[in-house]
């Protein structure tokens, strides 16, 4: 049995009483395992938060997991416990034996900055300071996002490519393969699914365990900086999902860390979601708060993430979300709004953006609660974006309509404009669309494969000149017929097959003017960078409008998304010359090619309110884009 252990403490007792307070924003730095000298001796500080815990010890490889080697001293009120061991080298496995009441139970560090890999269980002992970034001029240059393009690749390390024997990519590996291909794409953004460490590869990250540990299934942390530091080389910026909802009731995690509810509510009705089986965060305690916020900042900070998408907003701004009468107690003022997530929503976003001022902060909030991506300042959330889940649920309900019946639910996909100002707007094709029983997102297109492939094109278009910031899961982008699966690896051969290699090229070409067009991205919190064409052509089908940048310079967005081609179809514009940029029924993308003209001219055809017209060759399952050039 090995004893070197010291219980020195720090003299500097304004860590632990900021942590208490709910301010310490950077709690890593002092909670977890971090390397130190007392008396000339080299060892490691470990610190754990357990109020209600009688005692607590280190256990690990280094005193051959003896509950009794290294015992803690509790040096707060408020339950902070800490020791210092001597000789502990990087890599070695720990974990905190905590016991209450005479019973003992093994926890993995909240603040453990690496994990074995599952199915172990225990913390390891990590250094994040070895690792030597490259990407400065990169961080030097990020600016507000609202006026820049984000075109969001969102990817499942675990599935978007296996090695033949089933084996991961390795963070190493990816930052080749995955960063050129999104390279390549010309897609600006990667979001991650969620990789702090988790056990159970069936939640897809959703059900943390480890917040501040990088999940090791697919390396080490610096492997983990390697490959975000890659990624910013290339000027791709870097998404991370975040679970700040709930977590899984593992018993080596924050589950009744102390013996007791210590990270989840205590309330009986805001304890647990049922559905997911998974316990709650008391976002009204102030430890809690300094381990989240401080959680948030932890991954932009160490790992340069440029952004947070935080996951299951609405489960945690509604006291009956997912209950039943009788299944939850209203507010003090007898709603159901929980003011403990609202006032924990301001902190984090005030906290992330006075040091981050150019990060990027998501809602995934699915109601109408209003003034998510308002400043806190002004009575907002404080989020710089929201996922725009209503209009994903409409424009997908309308395109898996049969083009005969699209008439009778037009108003699917003109709806989002009534809102489209009202918040800063993500427009989300995300993984949750590609699973259960939904269908990929090409085989929810109705008719048979070349009509489902026309259809998914003019989608497309229609979904890159809509107002809001883009976002599409990894496969849909070549097609992919089979539902997204965890276990398995994309269907990357599928592009062996032509029409699934022309769309492919299709959505690289749609990236790109996507990217390089300011009309598609420059004003987007107003109708100063939209104006309807035509907005009620349901019996056509047919939708047209313009987007306009801050110049003043105009796209010209058509869509016919009947299965009736128009081939005398004027469109009113005003009296110009207009240039074809993009029409989804060319034949390299695989469609018919019906029209190959390429310059418009008006005339002095009235059409839609307006004196001038163009006319156009519209095929059936279409659309097109025209940029006024005169």
């Amino acid at each position: 049995m090995i004893n070197k252990s010291k219980t020195i403490t720090n003299d500097n007792e304004l860590p632990k009483y900021l942590f208490h307070q709910g301010t310490n924003y950077s709690a890593y730095d002092y909670m977890g395992a971090h390397f130190g000298i007392v008396d000339n001796k080299q060892g490691v500080w470990f610190r754990t938060w357990a109020p209600n815990a009688n005692s607590v010890s280190v256990c690990g490889d280094f005193n051959g997991w003896d509950v009794n080697a290294n015992v803690m001293k509790r040096v707060s009120d408020g339950g902070i416990y800490e020791i210092f061991i001597e000789d502990i080298k990087v890599f070695d496995s720990y974990k905190f034996a905590v016991t209450n009441n005479g019973n003992t139970i093994f926890k993995a560090d909240p603040y453990a900055f690496h994990s074995e890999t599952p199915s172990g269980t225990a913390s390891k002992v990590y250094d994040l300071n070895s690792y030597v970034w490259g990407d400065a001029d990169f961080i030097n240059k990020r600016s507000a996002p609202y006026d820049k393009p984000i075109n969001i690749y969102e990817v499942n390390l675990a599935s978007w490519k296996k090695h033949k024997n089933g084996d991961y990519y390795t963070y190493r590996e990816y930052a080749k393969e995955l960063v050129d291909y999104v390279l390549d794409m010309g897609y600006t953004h990667i979001e991650f699914m969620p990789l702090s460490e988790y056990p159970f590869d069936g939640s897809w990250g959703y059900q943390v365990t480890g917040y501040y540990s990088i999940t090791s299934r697919f390396g080490t942390p610096d492997d983990f900086m390697f490959l975000i530091d890659t990624c910013h080389q290339n000027g791709i910026s870097v998404i991370l999902d975040w679970v700040p909802a709930h977590f899984p009731k593992d018993m080596h995690g924050l589950y009744e860390f102390d013996g007791t509810c210590c990270y989840e509510n205590q309330g009986w009705d805001r304890k647990e979601n049922r559905t997911w089986g998974t316990r709650l965060f008391d976002l009204g305690r102030t430890e809690v708060q300094s381990f989240l916020v401080s959680n948030a900042l932890f991954l932009l900070d160490k790992f340069h993430i440029d952004g947070l998408r935080v996951d299951a907003v609405a489960s945690m701004l509604y006291l009956d979300y997912d209950r039943e009468p009788g299944q939850w107690i209203p507010n003090v003022y007898g709603g159901n709004h929980n003011l403990e997530a609202i006032a924990f929503f301001k902190k984090l976003n005030t906290a992330v953006f006075e040091r981050f001022p150019f990060a990027l902060m998501i809602a995934e909030e699915s109601t109408a609660f209003s003034m998510i991506t308002k400043p806190a300042s002004v009575g907002g959330l404080g989020f710089n974006y929201k996922w725009n889940m209503g209009w994903m649920n409409d424009v997908l309900d309308y395109m898996k309509c049969d083009p005969y019946f699209r008439s009778g639910c037009h108003d699917k996909m003109t709806f989002s404009m009534f809102y489209a100002f009202s918040e800063n707007f993500i427009l989300p094709l995300s993984h949750d669309e590609v699973v259960h029983g939904k269908k990929s997102l090409l085989d929810k297109m109705p008719g048979e494969i070349p009509v489902k492939f026309a259809n998914l094109r003019t989608f497309m278009a229609y979904m890159f000149a809509h107002p809001g910031k883009k976002l599409s899961f990894m496969g849909n982008e070549y097609g992919q017929f089979k539902e997204w699966d965890y276990k398995e690896g994309l269907e990357f051969f599928m592009l062996k097959f032509k029409l699934h290699k022309q769309l492919l090229g299709f959505n690289k070409k749609i990236n790109n003017i996507y990217k390089t067009t300011p009309a598609l991205f420059e004003i987007e919190n107003s109708w100063d960078g939209f104006n309807w064409i035509s907005a009620d052509e349901r019996d056509n089908n047919v939708i047209s409008f313009e987007r306009i940048d801050k110049n003043g310079n105009v796209l010209v967005a058509v869509f016919n998304f009947s299965g009736k081609d128009f081939p005398e179809y004027n469109l009113g514009v005003e009296k110009g010359k207009y240039k074809l940029i993009l029409n989804t029924d060319n034949k390299r993308f695989g469609g018919d090619g019906v029209s190959r003209k390429r310059v418009y001219k008006t005339k002095n055809i009235f059409a839609h309110n307006r004196n001038t017209s163009i006319l156009l060759n519209l095929p059936k399952f279409s659309g097109m884009y025209l940029i006024k050039t005169l």
